[in-house]
């Protein structure tokens, strides 16, 4: 017995193998840990934050994310709509978002803007008046619920109108400025909806 060779090949083949599939277990077990770390879908919907894309919203035009079961509109405005805002200040409301409308919006969007790039309008798409979902009408061109449109948004179901800063215009049953929800930009091309500037989502 004294006398046998040791396979010094065989052996590191098996401390090799061991370590290999002692590695994969490890792996295994960790990436169910880690994936519970993620927020669940009834987490999102209460209110977890949503990163949206987007890079390839063109000029004038808005696509609706979900966030907490809620539609929010991203709106990259023109040039030629933000210019038209000042016009409509004799309007709306409250057009500083400042007396009646002063929670609609966190302090970092409470500016001519009502955001954080002037480009970038986000809004929470649910009419003030009896939360219905208002239309997207960005064409400034006279309507037929006003002669005088510089675009924004129209609720078809009880005639409340809002600008492109989401302000609401006088005269209308909706009361305050449409929601701006917290949120920030991750980078260029992505914002976090439900977590303000400086805050972890």
């Amino acid at each position: 017995m004294a006398n046998e060779v040791v396979d010094h090949g065989r052996r590191r083949f098996l401390t090799a193998t061991t370590a290999v599939v002692g590695g994969v277990g490890v792996v295994a077990a960790v990436v169910p840990f880690i994936k519970s770390w993620e927020p669940s879908a009834r987490a999102k919907a209460a209110g977890a934050p949503v990163t949206a894309d987007i890079g390839k919203i063109e000029s004038g035009q808005m696509v609706t994310f979900a966030w907490r079961s809620l539609p929010v509109f991203v709106i990259h405005r023109s040039k030629a709509q933000l210019d038209a805002l000042p016009s409509q200040d004799d309007r709306v409301v409250d057009p500083k978002s400042d007396a009646i409308s002063a929670e609609q919006q966190p302090k970092y969007a409470q500016n001519a803007n009502r955001s954080i790039k002037p480009e970038w309008l986000v809004l929470v798409g649910l009419c003030t008046h009896l939360g219905c979902v208002p239309d997207f009408v960005p064409v400034m061109k006279p309507e037929p619920f006003d002669p005088n449109w510089k675009g924004g948004f129209y609720c078809p179901c009880h005639k409340s109108r809002y600008d492109m800063a989401g302000r609401v215009y006088q005269g209308v049953p909706a009361p305050k400025n449409l929601l701006v929800p917290d949120y920030h930009f991750i980078d260029d091309t992505h914002i976090q909806i439900g977590v303000a500037p400086g805050e972890k989502g």
